[in-house]
């Protein structure tokens, strides 16, 4: 296109510079070669031996110059263009549409998807799933995941295998994923009585959560947990600085070469909050505004950006339905109140069970029931995606 530009320039300006030393002259015929060859004359003067046209030589150079910028600016910069962030769709950060890219580390609804799953490489897979150990407290909410994930392998042909799980095993199976599910809701902690997020990031001093995790961690009997998840409640107002303190504060303690000189490091997963719900918030539909899920939800991303760290992004999941499309009034079952529509509803009707989505279960094996707060279970099968997307990445696969 821009050689083509520069070929009207100057055909429309008739003259072009002679460089075999015969001066002006008016013959378009041979516009390109002269154009090509313009390219050099202001960077080698030396090949001009007689009196050019000043006008002339000046739009030579000028045409030069912005080329060279343009050329410069495609091969450097990328060309093309993409989103610069800033959108008020959650999703319009790095992995927003199509497949996540290298370095990126927000499971959001981007990566949320069977399509992504199934790209992943079965090597990644296998070796999450046989060398990870995970701890996950969570109360009602925090069900999303765990029913997905226990439902995943009893979906297709090989699942049973590929995303193989045991919950809470006393002793780990080494074939398949090791995950402690402590339902806070019915009394399983990590450690002190923290059920989950909401009840364990506020007040003053050390927050709740963290102290929980570290008697967790420092038993010998967790010495081989080296993954930890925390989920929220709601999210509604609750110190999100102190979350991102605290978060780090466990990080700095149990990485690698950490503070605490585990023998085993852990690797912190981030969450967000899911979509406002009117048994929670008292603001159904309403995502936006101070201390609401949206404004959470980018505190969160944000710093996970920056860091490199990885997160499990709710918010997006529950406000994006399976053709991208963000919903900033939807809540956490789909239900978009601008619309009236609940689109993961209306999506899992129209598709077929056992091709197109799952049944989320209670355990593995177990038995067959939305997560909590759902009426479908398209929530529970992104999530549960996005989740393993999350431990592929951990496993050392590059997103890719």
């Amino acid at each position: 296109m821009v050689v083509y530009l520069l070929y009207l320039i100057f055909e429309r300006n008739a003259y072009t510079y002679d460089y075999r030393g015969t001066g002006l002259r008016t013959d378009t015929n041979n516009a390109w070669r002269d154009i090509m060859f313009s390219f050099l004359i202001p960077i080698f003067p030396i090949c001009s031996t007689h009196k050019e046209d000043t006008m002339t030589r000046a739009r030579i150079l000028i045409v030069c110059v912005a080329s060279f910028s343009v050329i410069c600016s495609s091969i450097f910069c990328g060309g093309g263009s993409g989103s610069s962030g800033g959108s008020d769709d959650p999703g319009a950060g790095p992995g927003a549409g199509g497949e996540a890219g290298e370095g990126v580390t927000i499971a959001d609804y981007s990566v949320a998807k069977e399509s992504v799953l199934r790209a992943i490489p079965v090597t990644y897979i296998d070796k999450a799933r046989t060398t990870l150990h995970v701890a996950y407290q969570h109360t009602s909410h925090g069900t999303h995941v765990s029913y997905g994930v226990y439902g995943l392998p009893d979906y297709k042909t090989g699942d049973a295998t590929l995303f193989g799980v045991t919950s809470n095993a006393s002793t780990a199976d080494a074939n398949k994923l090791d995950f402690n599910d402590y339902d806070g809701n019915s009394g399983n902690y990590l450690a002190n009585g923290v059920s989950d997020l909401s009840n364990g990031v506020d007040g003053s001093g050390t927050p709740a959560f963290v102290t929980a995790t570290e008697a967790y961690l420092d038993d010998p009997a967790n010495a081989d947990i080296n993954v930890v998840m925390w989920s929220w409640c709601s999210i509604h107002n609750h110190d999100i600085s102190r979350y991102l303190t605290g978060m780090q504060t466990l990080i700095d303690e149990y990485k690698s070469g950490g503070t605490k000189n585990r023998a085993v490091p852990v690797t912190f997963i981030f969450m967000t909050g899911h979509a406002a719900a009117a048994e929670f918030e008292g603001e159904d539909g309403n995502n936006d505004g101070d201390g609401l899920p949206h404004d959470q939800q980018k505190l969160i991303v944000d710093y996970c950006n920056a860091h490199g760290y990885y997160c499990l992004d709710y918010y997006s999941i529950d406000t994006h339905d399976m053709n991208d499309v963000y919903h900033s009034k939807a809540d956490d079952d789909g239900n978009d109140a601008a619309s009236g529509v609940n689109f993961y509803t209306t999506w899992q009707s129209s598709h077929v069970l056992g091709t197109d989505w799952f049944e989320a279960k209670d355990a593995p094996g177990g038995t067959v029931r939305t997560a909590e707060h759902n009426s479908q279970h398209i929530t529970a099968n992104r999530k549960a995606y996005a989740f393993w997307w999350i431990l592929a990445r951990i496993a050392g696969w590059d997103g890719n």
